[in-house]
């Protein structure tokens, strides 16, 4: 059987990626007329990157426990 992955998160921490890569191409647009909005464009992308990474771990953590129950129904059947 399958492991199944939770596209919702998935495709959560794609949209929080994109959001910061936005982010980022501002503040290097910003950057040298505006300092203080680059630097806050910046904050912004560290917390969507942050908000993605933990989407991620939560799928692949998902992924092996559904892989560690498999290995153990399979030795339980031999």
């Amino acid at each position: 059987m399958p492991s199944q992955i939770n596209t919702d998160s998935l495709k959560k921490a794609e949209v929080s990626a994109t959001l910061a890569k936005t982010m980022i191409t501002q503040a290097i647009e910003q950057s040298a007329a505006n300092p203080q909005l680059a630097e806050e464009a910046l904050k912004q992308a560290t917390q969507e990157i942050a908000q993605a990474q933990t989407m991620i771990s939560q799928v692949q953590s998902t992924i092996q426990t559904q892989q560690q129950q498999q290995q153990q129904q399979q030795q339980q059947q031999k």
